[in-house]
């Protein structure tokens, strides 16, 4: 199981990025994979991720309605559309997967992760 993402970097408040999760080595359209984030001397923290079980989204409250999950199982690539960002949202940003298939964005039901990508929010 591999998985490695990309696409962070420096963007304005209000602005955009969107972030890409490659992954091998398993099913994409069965297994949940989430989407998390550690900023600078905080704790991992969730974001969101599409379910196994029923392929839904799922967001924490933070960033609903701003970012937006989706999966490509053709590519094996999973996207994370981030809008309105705020200086807050500045954190490594990670995908991760594991045997859960039920949407849940706590980081200790995930087995495998990806190395992480820099989002900085600043002007």
């Amino acid at each position: 199981v591999q998985l490695q993402a990309s696409g962070g970097g420096l963007a304005q408040p209000g602005g955009s990025l969107t972030l890409s999760c490659a992954v091998s080595g398993f099913s994409l359209d069965s297994s949940t994979i989430g989407w998390f984030r550690q900023a600078p001397g905080k704790e991992r923290e969730g974001v969101s991720c599409i379910s196994g079980k029923d392929g839904n989204a799922y967001y924490v409250h933070d960033v609903k309605g701003r970012f937006t999950m989706s999966r490509d199982n053709a590519n094996n690539t999973v996207y994370l559309q981030m809008n309105s960002l705020k200086p807050e949202d500045t954190a490594v940003y990670f995908c991760a997967t594991g045997t859960l298939r039920i949407g849940v964005i706590l980081p200790e039901f995930y087995d495998y992760w990806g190395q992480g990508t820099q989002v900085t929010v600043s002007s």
